[in-house]
């Protein structure tokens, strides 16, 4: 069961991820991104969503690597 619970978590960093990119399309503009708010705010839920996920799976298994490789 738990092993269950970590994938799903996974999965939810996963489509948050997959939705930034998403929001941002192909042009990566910063000032594009700071002028609009409602990008930003979007871009800041997957955010939360991708911390509350991996604290989640982290207080399932202590013993796994988080890092950013």
């Amino acid at each position: 069961m738990p092993q269950h619970r970590i994938n799903m978590y996974l999965h939810d960093i996963l489509n948050a991820i997959d939705s930034i990119f998403d929001y941002l399309g192909d042009k990566r503009d910063f000032n594009h991104y700071d002028s609009n708010k409602l990008l930003r705010r979007a871009v800041e839920r997957e955010l939360e969503i991708i911390g509350e996920a991996t604290n989640r799976v982290i207080k399932i298994d202590s013993t796994i690597d988080i890092s950013n490789a």
